[in-house]
C-alpha cells in the first residue's frame, strides 16, 4: 500500500502586514497538524494560496517546511503553475528540498486538450524523478480531469495518486473501481464534508482545508472508519460539516477564496494558532461582524470557550 494515505490537510500559509510569508506562525501552523495526528502535509496548495508567492518565496515556504517537518510525515509540495516548463523548474526545487511527492494540475490559462494533459504529466514524470500526484480542480484551471485521463496516466506509471476537488463524487467512484486492483495507487478527496461518504466508498485519504482549524476532528473521523464504526464518523462529520459554515459568512462580500481560506485564517487566528488573518492582494480579509459569527461557529463546535 502507499504510504500516502490518512488525513493530509491542505497547509495555510500566514502572512505578515506587509504580505510576507510569517514563519513563525507558518511553523506553528505545521506542528498544529502533525501534533494531531495528521498523516502528511500538503504545501504550496490552493489553501496554501500557492499562485500568490512568486519564485523566491515557494523555494523558502518548501525548505521551510522540510526543515520543520524532518521527515516525521510525507510532505507533499505543490508545483502548480500554467504551463509544462514552470511545473518541472518547480518540481525540481521541490524534490531538491526533499519533497516525498509533488502535486501537479492540468495546465490552465492556455486550453488543453485530454490528450496534451497526458502529455502534460508524462513530460514532468521524465523531467524529475519524484512521484507525480495528480490534482483535480476544475472550479480553478477550468478544465476537468477526466476519468480516463486519470485512470490511464495512473495505471502507466506516470502518477501515484490523485487529490479528488472536483465536487464530482461519480467520477471520483468510477476512479476507485477501476483503480481498486492497483493498491499502490491512492485516491483523496478534497472535501471537507462528504469524507466519511468517500472512505466509505474505499477513498484512502482526505485533504481538508477546514483541518488547518481542527485537525483532531478529521484524526478522529478518519480513526473511526479505520474501526468500521461509521456512526461515530458520520456524529464527527456532521460537527465538521457546521464548522465548514464558516466559509460562507463573508460569500457575497468577498470573493469565495477569500471567503474560504480569509474563514480558516480568521479562526485560526481566534485560537491562537497563527497571529494574522491577512489575505494575498487583492483578497480582503474578513471584518469584524464576520469575525463575530465565526466566534459563534467556533463555540458551538467546541473550539473556542
Amino acid at each position: 500500500m502507499s504510504k500516502f494515505k490518512g488525513v493530509v490537510p491542505p497547509v495555510v500559509t500566514p502572512l505578515n502586514d506587509d504580505f510576507t510569508v510569517d514563519y513563525p506562525s507558518y511553523t506553528r501552523v505545521l506542528e498544529h497538524l502533525i501534533g494531531a495526528g495528521c498523516h502528511g502535509v500538503f504545501v504550496l496548495g490552493s489553501t496554501s494560496e500557492v499562485v500568490f508567492h512568486d519564485d523566491k518565496t515557494r523555494r523558502e515556504i518548501i525548505e521551510h517546511s522540510a526543515k520543520v517537518v524532518n521527515g516525521r510525515v510525507p510532505l507533499i509540495v505543490g508545483t502548480i503553475d500554467p504551463t509544462t516548463d514552470r511545473v518541472i523548474s518547480h518540481a525540481k526545487i521541490a524534490k531538491a528540498a526533499g519533497a516525498d511527492a509533488v502535486v501537479v494540475t492540468a495546465p490552465f490559462y492556455t486550453v488543453t486538450s485530454q490528450s496534451e494533459i497526458l502529455d502534460h504529466f508524462r513530460y514532468i514524470r521524465d523531467a524529475v524523478d519524484v512521484p507525480l500526484i495528480a490534482y483535480d480542480i476544475p472550479v480553478c484551471v477550468n478544465v476537468k480531469l477526466q476519468r480516463h485521463t486519470t485512470v490511464t496516466l495512473a495505471k502507466e506509471g506516470t502518477i501515484i495518486g490523485l487529490k479528488d476537488s472536483s465536487g464530482d463524487d461519480g467520477n471520483f467512484r468510477y476512479a476507485l473501481l477501476d483503480l481498486a486492483a492497483h493498491k499502490d495507487i491512492f485516491l483523496m478527496t478534497g472535501s471537507e464534508i462528504v469524507v466519511d461518504t468517500a472512505l466509505l466508498m474505499g477513498a484512502h485519504g482526505v485533504v481538508p482545508g477546514i483541518a488547518n482549524v481542527d485537525p483532531h476532528g478529521y484524526v478522529r473521523l478518519w480513526d473511526a472508519a479505520q474501526r468500521g464504526d461509521w456512526a461515530l464518523a458520520k456524529k464527527e462529520q456532521e460537527r465538521l460539516c457546521r464548522l465548514f459554515e464558516i466559509v460562507w459568512i463573508a460569500q457575497g462580500r468577498v470573493s469565495g477564496g477569500a471567503s474560504g481560506i480569509g474563514a480558516f485564517k480568521t479562526a485560526m487566528k481566534r485560537l491562537g494558532i497563527i497571529d494574522t488573518a491577512f489575505m494575498p492582494r487583492p483578497r480582503a480579509p474578513l471584518n469584524e461582524a464576520e469575525t463575530a459569527k465565526i466566534d459563534e461557529i467556533l463555540r458551538a463546535t467546541g473550539l473556542l470557550g
